[in-house]
């Protein structure tokens, strides 16, 4: 991936593919790459040309180790795609990417031709504000958790049970899981400080521009009744659930998810 400076730091990105800009940004903790297995092959598929990056927090991109906040990664979206010339872009999100998504729109219309919120949210409920505040305290102590154990907790928070009942599905992510779990990387731990205080929903209702927020029907961390308040927030926006599946749905039904996002965008 090449990097480029926006704004005084340095972002990794890649592009694929031919055809109108689609814009990934991803969520806490994870890379650009995330996108590669599903959403950027059948996006370049389809015709599109597809950015991915590294949001600041995600080596080689700027790790922003001392904090960071939302502004910050909405500029570098935007200067992102201001850099690449080829605006407005069609913009997916998933989870904080799709906060970051849904702040681009409001702030910089000129910039996003259609967005599509994955696990998006105008503010948290107590569960997520208390599960962020643990996680915090949790990297403070520097305490590591046995592999194992972190890797069902991950897998209960992250994927729906219907992928759980299957055994084979099961084992899988659970190994996956435990083969790339450890402890954050400064820069994740920068991601999970930012804000969790906050609602946005009366400020969506000034997003002028065509979007659809997508809930994952057994998402644990962000509820699919959030993601159903940023379309009711927005004016014209859509709203779809998926079922069978939990808050890494692009990754668990991503036939479904992928569907959602050409039809969407070829509308």
């Amino acid at each position: 991936m090449p990097l480029v400076t926006v704004h005084g730091i340095s972002l990794n990105y890649q592009i694929k593919g031919s055809g109108p800009l689609v814009v990934m940004i991803m969520g806490t903790g994870s890379g650009g790459r995330v996108w590669e297995l599903h959403q950027v092959p059948a996006l370049v598929a389809a015709g599109y040309r597809v950015c991915t990056f590294d949001n600041r927090g995600i080596a080689p991109s700027y790790e922003a180790a001392q904090g960071m906040t939302i502004d910050e990664l909405v500029r570098d979206t935007a200067g992102l795609i201001e850099f690449l010339g080829e605006g407005p872009a069609l913009v997916v999100g998933q989870s904080m990417g799709s906060r970051v998504a849904q702040e681009l729109a409001l702030a910089r219309p000129d910039l996003v031709r259609k967005a599509v919120f994955l696990a998006g949210h105008a503010r948290l409920d107590q569960l997520q504000k208390t599960l962020s505040a643990g996680e915090h305290e949790l990297d403070a102590s520097g305490v590591r958790l046995p592999a194992k154990y972190e890797a069902a907790i991950t897998a209960l928070m992250n994927l729906s049970p219907a992928t759980l009942a299957d055994t084979h599905a099961a084992r899988d992510w659970l190994d996956l899981f435990e083969f790339t779990g450890g402890p954050a990387t400064p820069g994740v731990r920068a991601q999970r400080r930012m804000d969790h205080d906050f609602d946005r929903t009366a400020a969506y209702r000034g997003i002028t521009v065509p979007c659809l927020s997508v809930g994952f029907a057994d998402d644990r961390m962000i509820p699919p009744y959030l993601s159903r308040e940023v379309a009711e927030a927005i004016p014209g926006a859509r709203y779809q659930e998926v079922p069978d599946a939990g808050h890494f749905g692009y990754l668990e039904r991503p036939e479904v998810v992928n569907k959602i996002l050409l039809e969407f965008f070829a509308g």
